[in-house]
C-alpha cells in the first residue's frame, strides 16, 4: 500500500525500506505511478496519494533500486489552450537518474491519439543514493587552462588502442592510451559534447540518419545509454574518476535551452505531458504555439520557478555526485530570457552564478541563440567565460588575406579587451576558438570555401553559409604538393595564433593531426566515419602533432602568453611594423605584416599575413643578447642579430636570449 510520502526531493529517492516518488505538475487532476518489470511489461499502476504545492508524491514500501517506472498524467487535454495531459502517454520522470529501454518513432508517442506509448518510450529507473565521491579533483587556474572539445563516440570509435567493446563509450574515454595522449598534448580540461540522454530527431529517423552531436536532450539527469555498456551512470562516474586521476578536468556541454520533444507536433515523452505551459515558452495569446528561440522547435521557459529549480538541481547533481568540474551552456541566452528579451541579471543566470554548490565550477556560455536579440557576446555575468566567435572569424579572415582584417586580428591576440575589458572582466573570459564541432574542422578551413553537407539530406542548405575558409586553389582534396604545403602552414599559423593569444584556448579534437569531415560543416547527423576521428592521420604527419604539442608547451612555459589582466601600456605590449616603428591606429587598415612585443621585450611574435616574404627588424636588447627562435610555422625562417626574414603567410615566436 502506497503511503503519502513527502514532496521533496523531486524524483525517486530510495532508502532501505522503499522509495519516495515526487513529481511536479500544476495541471494534473491525478498522477499514476506505473511500475514495469525488466522486460518492459507494466505490472501495476498506483495513484500518487498526495499533492503539495503542485508536487504529487507518495512513498512505496518495498520498492527498491532497479525498479522501472513512469507516470501517466490525468487532466485536461486542450492543445489550443496549451494543456497536453494524455494518460495514454507514459512519461519519464524529469529527475530520473537513469533511463532504460529505447525510444522509437511509433505513432503512439504523439499525444494527438489515444494509443498507449509505454512499449515505445524509455522507462525511468530507481537508483541507489550516490556514494560520497570526488572529495578531491583537479584544480587548474584559468590562466593555465587549455580546453579540448571532444565527442565521446566520435573520439574513440576508430582509436587503434581502444578495444572494440569500449569504442564509442565512456569506457573508451578512460582508456589509458587516450589519457596518455591528452596529457602529452598538454590538455588540462576535457570538454565533452552532450552526454545527457537524447533521441534522434524525427526528420533524421525518416532519412535513416542518427543524431551524432547529442543536442536533443530528453533527460537532464540521466547519462546517455548510447555511451554505455550496462550502467551508464556508473560508467560515467568511473570515466570521470579516471580522467581526474590523470590530472584533467571534465567539462560537460549541457543543453537546457530546449528538449527533444520538439515542436507542438513532436513526441510526448515527459515535460509536455506533465505541465506543458510550465516547462515551455509559448507565444503571447497563443498557448498552442511554442516560441522557437532555439531553432529546435521549442524553448525551455527559464522564467518558471520549477524550470529554474530543475536546471540548478541538474547542475548540482552532475557536479557534486557525478564529478563534473564545469559546464558549457548551449545557446546560453535562453537561460537569461524574459518575455521582453535577454537580461544578464535574469534570476536563473544569477542563481547559477551564485549557487553555493556550484561556486567552484567552470561556467562557459555559448553567448548566442537564433531568437530576437540573441547575440550576447560579452554580456554574461562576470564569473562566466564565453565562446568567442569574433575570435574564430577574425583569425580566419586575417590568414585568408582579407583586406583591413589585421586590426581586428590584433584585438583577438590581445584577448578581446574590446569585448570584455570595459566590464572589468579578464582575458580568461574569452574562450578563443578557431574551430568547434559546429562548422569546418581546421583541415577543412584550409581546404574548402563552400559547405558540402549533401549527406545531411537538406539540399546543402543547412550549416553556416559563411565560413571564411580558403582552399588555396582547389576545392577539397588535392595532390598538388605546393597546395598541400600551404594548407599545412596555414593550419599551423592559426594554431600558433590561438596559443599565442591572451584568453583561454579551445582546441577541437582532431585538429592537431588534420581530421577532415570532407567539407561538411554541420555534421550533427553523421554518426559514421565522416565524424569519427581518423587516427591514422597521426602517422601521415607525426611532425605536425609534435609542433602542436610544442605550441601548447610554449604557452604553458611562458606566463607572458597567459596574462591574468588586460595590459595596455607600451612597456608591456606594443605593436610594430616590420621596420620596427610603432603601428598607429591609421596604419592597421593597410597592414598585413607586423610584430607583437610582449613584456618589456621578453617575447616577440613576428606575423606575416602577406603573400610576400617580409624582412623584420628586431628590437635591440639592452644586454645585446639577441633573440632565440622558439617556434615558426615555416622552416625557411632565418634570424640574425637584428633582423629576421619570414616567408609569406607565416608566423614566428621568439624569446629574448639569456
Amino acid at each position: 500500500m502506497i503511503e503519502s510520502g513527502r514532496p521533496t526531493p523531486l524524483g525517486a529517492t530510495a532508502d532501505a525500506s522503499g522509495t519516495n516518488f515526487a513529481v511536479f505538475s500544476s495541471v494534473a487532476e491525478r498522477v499514476e505511478l506505473c511500475l514495469f518489470d525488466s522486460s518492459g511489461r507494466q505490472t501495476s499502476a498506483i495513484d500518487l496519494p498526495e499533492c503539495t504545492s503542485d508536487i504529487w508524491h507518495g512513498y512505496l514500501p518495498g520498492c527498491h533500486a532497479g525498479q522501472h517506472y513512469g507516470y501517466r498524467v490525468h487532466g485536461l487535454f486542450a492543445p489550443a489552450r496549451g494543456l497536453r495531459c494524455n494518460p495514454a502517454k507514459l512519461l519519464t520522470d524529469p529527475y530520473a537518474r537513469a533511463l532504460s529501454g529505447q525510444f522509437d518513432w511509433h505513432d503512439s508517442v504523439f499525444d494527438s491519439n489515444d494509443l498507449d506509448s509505454a512499449q515505445h518510450v524509455p522507462k525511468s529507473v530507481v537508483c541507489e543514493p550516490p556514494a560520497a565521491l570526488f572529495a578531491s579533483r583537479p584544480r587548474v587556474a584559468w590562466s593555465e587552462m587549455v580546453f579540448y572539445e571532444a565527442n565521446v563516440r566520435g573520439y574513440t570509435m576508430r582509436h587503434p588502442n581502444v578495444p572494440k567493446a569500449d569504442r564509442g563509450k565512456f569506457s573508451g574515454m578512460r582508456n589509458a592510451k587516450v589519457l596518455e595522449y591528452l596529457k602529452a598534448l598538454g590538455i588540462t580540461s576535457l570538454e565533452l559534447m552532450p552526454v545527457h540522454e537524447f533521441i534522434d530527431e524525427h526528420h533524421l529517423h525518416k532519412r535513416g540518419l542518427r543524431n551524432f552531436w547529442g543536442y536533443n536532450t530528453i533527460s537532464f539527469f540521466a547519462a546517455s545509454s548510447r555511451y554505455a555498456g550496462v550502467d551508464a551512470r556508473a560508467e560515467f562516474v568511473d570515466m570521470v574518476q579516471t580522467i581526474h586521476d590523470a590530472g584533467i578536468e571534465v567539462i560537460l556541454d549541457v543543453v537546457y535551452n530546449h528538449t527533444g520533444e520538439g515542436d507542438t507536433s513532436g513526441p510526448t515523452l515527459s515535460f509536455r505531458g506533465l505541465d506543458n505551459l510550465a516547462y515551455y515558452s509559448t507565444e503571447a495569446g497563443s498557448p498552442d504555439a511554442y516560441i522557437n528561440d532555439t531553432g529546435c522547435g521549442n524553448t525551455v521557459n527559464a522564467d518558471h520557478a520549477r524550470v529554474q529549480e530543475l536546471v540548478l538541481d541538474s547542475l548540482r547533481y552532475w557536479h557534486r555526485d557525478m564529478g563534473v568540474d564545469g559546464f558549457r551552456f548551449d545557446l546560453a541566452p535562453v537561460l537569461g530570457r524574459h518575455d521582453h528579451g535577454f537580461s544578464s541579471s535574469h534570476p536563473l543566470l544569477q542563481a547559477i552564478t551564485n549557487d553555493e554548490v556550484l561556486h567552484d565550477t567552470i561556467l562557459i556560455a555559448e553567448p548566442w541563440d537564433p531568437g530576437p536579440d540573441g547575440y550576447q557576446l560579452g554580456q554574461f555575468p562576470s564569473r562566466w567565460s564565453e565562446w568567442n566567435d569574433k575570435y574564430r572569424d577574425d583569425v580566419r579572415r586575417f590568414w585568408r588575406g582579407d583586406e583591413g582584417s589585421a586590426g581586428d586580428f590584433a584585438k583577438r591576440l590581445h584577448g578581446s579587451a574590446d569585448v570584455f575589458g570595459a566590464s572589468g572582466r579578464t582575458p580568461s573570459a574569452s574562450v578563443n576558438l578557431i574551430t568547434s564541432h559546429d562548422g569546418f574542422t581546421l583541415a577543412d578551413v584550409v581546404s574548402y570555401e563552400q559547405r558540402h553537407n549533401e549527406a545531411n539530406g537538406e539540399n546543402n542548405h543547412d550549416g553556416h553559409a559563411h565560413n571564411f575558409g580558403c582552399n588555396h586553389g582547389v576545392e577539397g582534396p588535392s595532390e598538388d604538393l605546393t597546395i598541400l604545403a600551404m594548407r599545412r602552414r596555414q593550419r599551423l599559423n592559426m594554431l600558433a595564433s590561438l596559443l599565442l593569444s591572451q584568453g583561454t584556448p579551445l582546441l577541437l579534437a582532431g585538429d592537431e593531426f588534420g581530421h577532415s569531415q570532407k567539407g561538411n560543416n554541420n555534421a550533427y547527423a553523421q554518426d559514421n566515419e565522416t565524424s569519427w576521428l581518423d587516427w591514422s592521420r597521426v602517422d601521415d604527419d607525426p611532425e605536425f602533432l609534435d609542433q602542436v604539442r610544442e605550441l601548447v608547451r610554449l604557452r604553458r612555459d611562458e606566463p607572458l602568453l597567459r596574462s591574468q589582466q588586460f595590459v595596455h601600456d607600451e612597456n608591456s605590449i606594443s605593436w610594430r611594423k616590420p621596420d620596427g616603428q610603432r603601428i598607429s591606429d591609421a596604419d592597421w587598415d593597410m597592414t598585413r605584416a607586423f610584430s607583437l612585443l610582449i613584456g618589456d621585450a621578453a617575447i616577440l611574435a613576428l606575423i606575416n599575413g602577406s603573400k610576400d616574404d617580409v624582412q623584420f627588424s628586431l628590437p635591440e636588447n639592452n644586454d645585446a643578447s639577441g633573440w632565440q627562435l622558439l617556434f615558426s610555422s615555416a622552416s625557411e625562417v632565418s634570424t640574425r642579430a637584428q633582423a629576421a626574414s619570414l616567408p609569406a603567410l607565416s608566423i614566428a615566436i621568439l624569446r629574448r636570449a639569456t
